[in-house]
């Protein structure tokens, strides 16, 4: 096998070497050490065979290889195979469109009925052109064809090393229960027994070093500051933190949120100053050898996990202030939980020791696993615990009738995934999954490290932002008076950056809850793929594997959570602060709701390696659909973005559509809703907003226009008339002083004089109910100062006696 690797290295070399001459053959230069020289052009004939006869051997390798380490190579060489191929198509390009260039000189051959005749060797030249031409096509599909399966080549690859991964989970090595499990103890182990005297030996060995004469008492100093700062350091380091949340921090959620964040600090860095400080004390010296440095170099970095457990459970029981707990929890339940954190801390520290001491001393596969088997016993044991103690304080809370604190959905569906956690670590061990017991049992915790810092740096960010931007804080007063800012902007200021806030926690616990476990990567090397990732590097790596399903559901999953608490949070915290109109904010919500789900869309296809130019097809057909059945889907969605963007009509207007006059209630992708005055909706299309004629009678702040016509007989004194409909006008308090009532004369009729009375109202929906109380008064008035309006005329016509034709006009007098 490595022969044979070595073959296919070698050959990829070749074809690596080649890459600079191909290139410089495309662009006609010359390759060094020639010039003057034309350039060497590749025989792709030759090449492209070798190509294929390499793919179809790594394919070959590749369907009986279940070893992982040469698998990873076998997809090296086909990635490197991929790009020689793509090298070698592209180089061939420029040489084809040469080709198209000379063809295109000559001309196309002249039609058998044309008079004009070319001479022999002009055909002859084209016909060789025109197969060359040919022949370079055929050789540039071959190249992509070898790029196409050399890359499908690395994606079954990919898979395959995932499966084993998976198998090796799934591998069954017997019961704890089987004398299999507990053979490294009682059987022959004489090989583990002398390798793990040996390195034991080295450990002793770098002791003696440390307390030889000179380095003695160096060793005493460390050893004791580790242990000061383990005790002393951490409590009076506590102290301190709580004498500032006291005296310092603003009263408020800030105190308790930053004294568990200080609390959890202060824990983390007291171990692992501990730990280095006795990795100083006994290996400073240069004659310690490398397996004992990297093994103390191991348990420093598990220092930060273990700091990190008993941080969390510190800061979240809370046992020595319990009116400063940060989460809903009881004293009776704080307390009985307080020996699990420590507990869980030295279980992870002890056994992760054993395994990093049985890899530096390299025992056997059976003791490897016996420690595996035994991590997951105790940290299984230890999750059941936690869930089944608290289950029983709360119950016996009940029986003395105190009420426990009242749980969330959230906080009981997590006690639930730890007993069922518990339950299935134990189990994968009675049935013989040791691997699978402690990757769960590592999982567990790691997820509990992550959810659990997560939650106290996402109440500390939000906490500092509301603190500090406040008007009740010095800073928010400081910024307020030297920026002249209104309080309402700082309450924004402080909702847009603790959204940002926990936005990158959400993202960086994502990734940590993807790309890390128990003991693989510290918070700064997660912090830096983090960042690779989200900068670009992990997207441009993706390629079609089935795996990318997983990732990309996941994606959906938390694009939508998060797209959806955006929403909630632009819709109840932070648009309400500013001064745009409920329109206007339903407007922006519906816009970002619409707009974010699309991008989450593309971004899960994205990830699943969907290739956009691969999709014409699509394309085509969705341009059909359109044609035919979507073209009244598609003007409506296109008609609802152009309402939420251009805004003619908005949530709140009073609108008139086709004999429909509302309030427009909600506009919708499709259709928008509108609500008539006896409550009832009618819903119309969006595109009849956009393409008919709408009346919209509060767009822009408009007033009404209250005008009340009359028309009194030609008796009257039209000035005494005049003055008093103003005065009905202007002692109506709904009546706008500006602009001011008037009074018009109209027409001089038959019937008589009609005077139109206009004044202006606030809003256009209190139109009706003034005009309303407007006649009620006009028309007392009238009657006190004795004025009449004019009454309706009736013609007659009538036939005298003489023959002749009378019209007479009265007055219709109603009955009385």
């Amino acid at each position: 096998m490595s022969t044979l690797l070595t073959f296919f290295r070698v050959c990829l070399l070749a074809l690596i070497t080649l890459t600079p001459v191909l290139s410089m053959a495309a662009d006609g230069d010359t390759p060094p050490g020639a010039e003057g020289d034309a350039a060497p052009k590749v025989n792709a004939s030759v090449e492209l065979p070798k190509m294929q006869k390499i793919l179809d051997k790594i394919k070959g390798q590749v369907s009986g290889e279940t070893n992982d380490g040469k698998l990873g190579q076998l997809n090296d060489l086909a990635i490197e195979l991929s790009g020689n191929a793509d090298t070698l198509g592209q180089a061939l390009i420029p040489q084809r469109a040469q080709l198209v260039s000379q063809l295109a000189v000559l001309g196309p051959a002249p039609a058998p009925e044309s008079t004009v005749k070319e001479t022999p060797e002009v055909t002859r030249k084209r016909s060789t052109l025109e197969n060359q031409k040919s022949k370079l096509d055929d050789q540039i599909k071959q190249a992509e064809t070898i790029k196409s399966g050399a890359q499908n080549l690395s994606a079954q690859i990919i898979n395959l090393r995932r499966d084993a991964l998976k198998t090796q989970l799934a591998l069954n090595s017997g019961s704890i229960f089987g004398a299999r499990f507990w053979a490294p103890l009682f059987g022959d182990k004489n090989l583990d027994g002398e390798k793990i005297s040996d390195f034991a030996d080295e450990l002793a060995e770098t002791a003696a070093l440390s307390w030889e004469s000179g380095w003695r008492f160096g060793t005493v100093v460390w050893v004791l500051a580790a242990i000061l700062i383990a005790t002393l350091g951490r409590r009076y380091s506590e102290e301190f933190f709580a004498w500032i949340s006291i005296h310092k921090m603003p009263e408020g959620r800030l105190r308790r949120s930053f004294l568990a964040a200080t609390i959890a600090l202060s824990t983390l860095l007291a171990v692992v100053l501990a730990f280095n400080f006795i990795d100083l004390a006994f290996t400073r010296r240069e004659e310690v050898s490398d397996d004992v440095q990297i093994f103390v170099d191991k348990l420093v970095q598990l220092s930060v996990f273990c700091g990190l457990v008993a941080g969390l459970g510190r800061a979240f029981l809370s046992t020595r202030r319990p009116s400063w707990r940060l989460p809903a929890i009881s004293n009776e339940v704080a307390t009985a939980l307080k020996p699990f954190p420590p507990l869980t801390a030295s279980l992870v520290f002890v056994f992760q020791t054993l395994e990093s001491f049985n890899s530096s001393a390299g025992t056997s596969v059976g003791t490897t696993i016996w420690a595996n088997g035994l991590t997951a016993l105790l940290i299984g044991a230890t999750a059941l615990s936690i869930s089944f103690r608290t289950s029983r304080v709360r119950r016996k809370m009940i029986h003395a009738g105190n009420q426990p604190e009242t749980r969330s959905t959230l906080v009981g569906l997590i006690q639930m995934a730890i007993t069922l956690t518990g339950i299935a670590i134990l189990a994968s061990l009675v049935i013989g999954y040791v691997t699978l017991g402690r990757f769960l049992s590592y999982e567990l915790i790691w997820m509990g490290i992550v959810l659990g810092s997560f939650y106290l740096l996402s109440h500390l960010v939000t906490d500092v932002c509301e603190s500090l931007l406040s008007t009740n804080h010095p800073t928010g007063r400081r910024l307020q008076s030297s920026l002249n800012l209104d309080e309402r902007h700082l309450a924004q200021a402080a909702a847009l950056l603790s959204a940002i806030g926990k936005t990158l926690l959400i993202l960086f616990a994502a990734m940590s809850l993807l790309n890390g476990t128990l003991g693989t990567s510290t918070p700064i090397e997660l912090l830096q793929k983090a960042v690779e990732f989200w900068g670009g590097k992990g997207l441009e790596s993706l390629n079609i594997v089935p795996a990318h399903m997983v990732n990309a559901l996941l994606c959906l999953v938390i694009g939508i959570y998060v797209l959806r608490s955006v929403k909630r949070w632009l819709d109840k915290d932070f648009l309400p602060k500013t001064t745009m109109d409920v329109g206007m904010r339903v407007s922006l919500v519906t816009l970002f709701s619409n707009v974010g789900y699309v991008l989450v869309i593309l971004l899960t296809l994205s990830i699943m390696g969907l290739q956009w130019n691969k999709l014409a097809w699509i394309v085509s057909a969705l341009s059909v659909g359109i044609g035919f059945g979507l073209q009244e889907i598609v003007k409506n969605f296109i008609s609802g973005l152009i309402l939420l963007t251009e805004r003619p009509v908005k949530v709140g207007d009073l609108v008139s559509i086709s004999g429909i006059e509302g309030d427009i209630r909600r506009i919708n992708v499709r259709a928008t809703e509108i609500q008539l005055g006896d409550k009832s909706t009618v819903i119309v299309p969006n595109s009849q907003l956009i393409s008919q004629n709408v009346r919209n009678a509060t767009m822009g702040n408009a007033q009404g226009v209250a005008t009340i016509t009359l028309t009194f007989p030609l008796d009257i004194d039209p000035a005494l008339v005049r003055q008093l409909l103003l005065d009905v006008y202007n002692d109506n308090e709904r009546i706008l002083e500006l602009p001011e009532p008037s009074v018009a004369f109209k027409d001089l009729t038959p019937a008589g004089i009609v005077l139109s009375v206009t004044g202006n109202v606030a809003s256009p929906r209190h139109v009706a109910g003034v005009k309303s109380d407007l006649l009620f008064d006009m028309l007392t008035r009238l009657r006190k100062e004795g004025v009449t309006l004019s009454a309706p005329q009736t013609m007659v016509i009538e036939r005298s006696k003489s023959g002749n034709m009378v019209v007479k006009e009265t007055p219709v007098v109603p009955e009385q």
